[in-house]
């Protein structure tokens, strides 16, 4: 099995699940921009940063039957669940890739956060280095149907820095 589908299927164990296709590119993303051993290459979409190569390995994730996936109709779309079968499970409990308190403790953050807010930080981060204020005007620019708060924009460069800072510390 290939070490980028290995990880995808660590960060699977350590949340239980994940809620949601959007939430799940931006986790991986956010992760992977705060130095997770990702690898799946991101474009900028409607909805902030997407991977192509994500979306391909979690099908064959699904297809090998080590991630199930359940769709959910909600009230006018589908939602999908997703989580780490059994043959999943062991697996990745017989493989050596990252798993740390201080990993786990960032995901499980980011997997409480909405969609929405995941969203408004995976961009933020993919806009970065640039200076704050640059960003935030891009931000406003970029996703001004989303009408993103100061408040919102506050809370998700505080979030960005506390997860660094958990990360160092691993």
């Amino acid at each position: 099995m290939l070490t980028e589908h290995v990880n995808i299927m660590k960060l699977l164990d350590m949340a239980e699940e994940i809620v949601g296709r959007k939430k799940f590119q931006k986790v991986v993303y956010i992760g992977k921009q705060l130095g997770m051993p990702f690898q799946e290459k991101y474009g900028f979409h409607m909805y902030g940063p997407y991977s192509e190569e994500l979306s391909v390995r979690l099908d064959e994730l699904k297809q090998f039957g080590f991630v199930s996936e359940v769709k959910e109709e909600k009230a006018g779309y589908s939602q999908y669940r997703y989580k780490l079968a059994e043959p999943g499970t062991s697996f990745v409990r017989t493989s050596s890739s990252f798993q740390g308190e201080q990993e786990k403790s960032v995901i499980d953050e980011m997997n409480a956060c909405s969609s929405k807010f995941l969203e408004l930080t995976a961009t933020i981060l993919y806009l970065q280095p640039a200076e704050r204020d640059s960003v935030i005007a891009r931000v406003h620019k970029l996703k001004k149907t989303q009408k993103y708060s100061e408040e919102d924009m506050k809370e998700a460069f505080l979030c960005i820095e506390r997860w660094r800072t958990l990360l160092k510390r691993a």
